[in-house]
């Protein structure tokens, strides 16, 4: 409970984006379990809960220019991306954040148009230390790269770094368990979307409301 008050604490989701998880996905297997395990909806069940409780909510959301000027090529999984039927380009349906995860005005937006990980490289560091902010909750996809590079990344920063398991997702499904299990829990503290929701509202600094919907 004290790692997650919501006073310095933030909830950051990791490419919960149209392009990615959302019907229309240039990556529908991975889509597709995060939809039918229930992750995403836990996603948008955390990000609820951080709005009612105070917690400030970070999008981290990849994407492209229409020429690709200074996107990686350096990996496989880079150069397949470019041959996607479905771009995440920048200022397109694709970089907007799916449903059912709500967006608030206080939200903040984090875009990048390089790497592997929503943190390195990024303003998420310097972002979080104007907010005071020293645990770091983790969740979104993939349980493949983005996650661990995020939790990688977080804990070398000097934070800690927070993992609900099941409001993470990957392919196969199967997997996502085995990351937590033998690499994440040794580096985060790995609980559930619901005892995280619990520990903020029992230490919320404002009562519960809704948040007006962002931009």
């Amino acid at each position: 409970m004290e790692l997650l008050r919501p006073e310095g604490c933030a909830l950051l989701t990791v490419e919960c984006q149209r392009g990615v998880v959302g019907p229309h996905s240039a990556l529908p297997e991975l889509a597709a379990v995060a939809r039918e395990s229930g992750a995403l909806g836990r996603v948008a069940q955390l990000v609820a809960a951080a709005h009612d409780t105070g917690v400030q909510v970070l999008h981290a959301v990849a994407e492209r220019r229409a020429d690709g000027r200074g996107a990686n090529r350096n990996a496989p999984l880079f150069r397949a991306v470019e041959r996607l039927p479905v771009r995440q380009l920048t200022g397109s349906a694709a970089v907007e954040i799916a449903a059912p995860v709500p967006v608030a005005a206080e939200d903040l937006v984090v875009r990048r148009l390089h790497g592997l990980s929503p943190i390195a490289g990024t303003e998420v560091d310097a972002l979080l230390r104007n907010l005071g902010c020293r645990t770091l909750v983790i969740v979104g996809v993939s349980a493949n790269v983005a996650i661990p590079g995020a939790v990688f990344d977080a804990v070398n920063l000097g934070y800690t770094a927070v993992v609900p398991g099941d409001a993470i997702a990957g392919v196969p499904a199967s997997y996502t368990p085995a990351m937590v299990r033998h690499t994440l829990a040794l580096v985060a503290t790995v609980s559930t979307a619901d005892e995280v929701t619990a520990c903020w509202r029992r230490t919320a600094v404002r009562p519960s409301g809704s948040s007006s919907p962002g931009p």
